[in-house]
This record gives structure tokens, sequence and C-alpha cells, in this order.
């Protein structure tokens, strides 16, 4: 696989093209989705629950993530990597240019930052300085005990307005990619309409321009597989051929079914 870039990313999205992202964590199951043809790679901060043992991200910090975003650029060279910034390192514009710098020198080539309309000029300054930016809207686990636990989100009126607000103010500040996390099915669609960057959806329907899933969820390891995941190890021979499926199901709308999406 020639290196993945965001003018890659870019393309596929105008030309109606998907591409697959995963989450994951460590260099050997990086060469492993590298070599199945895994796009992106998200260096999550969901790492603090399914790695680190915790009950939410909050614990996850930068030096954490940095050990791991080196760990997973050593293993693939050739996917475009994003990294989560963690709970508490984008608090201000220059915390997060300090921040999100120490993860790109780990080998990131994209940061990705949970909230809305209140990280525009956040956005916009990493963006000036060279830093690529992915938003994350709908459920952001950094907010859990705001939401009050990890639910859906978007599906009053006023919620699916603010989402398609918040998505274009991200947009216009100069986002590269879009997270939607949990959200109904027809909040996708309108956000899909009002911005023209490329989308990745876990558990907003298929009409998105990538999927992402766990790896642990991915492949069966979790003790709860979520509604929106697919443990694709069960019907494949290898770690390698899980995620070549994975990609396949991805690239063909087939994955997330209806049944693994909300309405």
């Amino acid at each position: 696989m020639a290196s993945i870039t965001i003018p890659d990313l870019q393309a596929r999205r105008a030309a109606g093209e998907r591409f697959a992202t995963i989450a994951l964590y460590d260099a050997s199951f990086a060469r492993l989705a590298a070599a199945a043809g895994i796009e992106v790679i998200l260096v999550g901060d969901s790492l603090g629950m399914v790695v680190q043992g915790h009950t939410t991200t909050l614990p996850v910090t930068v030096a954490d993530m940095v050990y791991h975003v080196a760990a997973v650029r050593r293993g693939a060279a050739d996917s475009l990597i994003i990294a989560d910034m963690p709970f508490g390192s984008y608090a201000t514009p220059e915390l997060a240019l300090t921040n999100a710098a120490l993860l790109m020198q780990a080998g990131a080539q994209m940061v990705k930052l949970e909230g809305g309309a209140w990280l525009a000029d956040t956005v916009r300054m990493l963006v000036e300085r060279g830093i690529p930016v992915c938003g994350h809207l709908g459920l952001t686990p950094q907010s859990v005990n705001a939401f009050g636990g990890f639910r859906v989100q978007g599906r009053s009126a006023e919620q699916a307005g603010q989402i398609v607000a918040d998505a274009t103010r991200l947009d216009a500040a100069g986002a590269t990619l879009l997270v939607l996390e949990c959200i109904p099915r027809s909040l996708t669609s309108q956000v899909m309409q009002a911005i023209t960057i490329p989308v990745i959806g876990i558990g907003a329907g298929n009409e998105t321009d990538s999927q992402v899933m766990v790896m642990h969820d991915l492949l069966g390891l979790s003790p709860r597989l979520p509604r929106f995941a697919r443990n694709f190890l069960s019907t494949a021979g290898s770690v390698e051929q899980a995620f070549r499926d994975y990609r396949a199901a991805v690239l063909s709308g087939e994955f997330p079914s209806p049944e693994q999406s909300y309405e």
C-alpha cells in the first residue's frame, strides 16, 4: 500500500469512495492493519479503557498518547495516523498547540479534538501552524460525566441542530476530517450534506465516508460488544484476515447494517 495522505482522503470523499479506519495502540497490530490495507489508524484515548482498564477515557495523559503513537507509527509506515488529544490537553489554544506538537513529533499526521463551535479558534490556530485537525461530535467520551453516561446524542431537534451547526463551524475553521459517534442515521445525512470534509462514523450509520472500530471490538475481545460493532474475527482465520474483511465491509457499505445503527 502506498502511503496514505490527507489529499488522498479528500479525493475519496469527492469521488464517493470509502476508506477504513481502525483504533489500535501498538506496533504489532498496526503492522497487520497496514498489511490489510487499512487506510487510517486512530490512536484513540480509548486505550484508557481497553488497554489500561479504566472505566472512562479521562485518566489518559499526553505522555500515554505519545508513547502509543510512536509505537503505532513504527508498525505502520504507510497508514495515515490520527492521535486523540486526551482530556484537558486542549483547554486553551496555547495548550493545544504545545500538546499537539508532541503528538505530531511522535508520528501522528493529525490530531483529534472532541467538541463543537467552542473549538473553532483552536482548530484555526493549529491548522495555521501545520497541524491537521479531526473534529469529533455526537457522543464525545471525554464528556461522559456531563452526558450522564455513554448515550446516543442528537435525538432531539435542539441537539441535532447544534451538531449540524458545530460541524459547519469546525469545517469553516479548517478541520480536515470529522468523526460522528452514536447519532441517528438521519442526522448523519444532514451533517454530510452540510460539510465537504470526509466523515468517519462510529454508531452513526453507513452513510459516512469511513467507519472506525476499536480493534478490541472488531476482534471480539471486549467483554460486551457495543450495538454498533461486529466481531470480524469470528468468521476469519487470522487477525489480518479479520482486518481485511472489516475493510471490505466498510468499502462496500455492508457495514454497519441498519441493526448496527440508530434511528
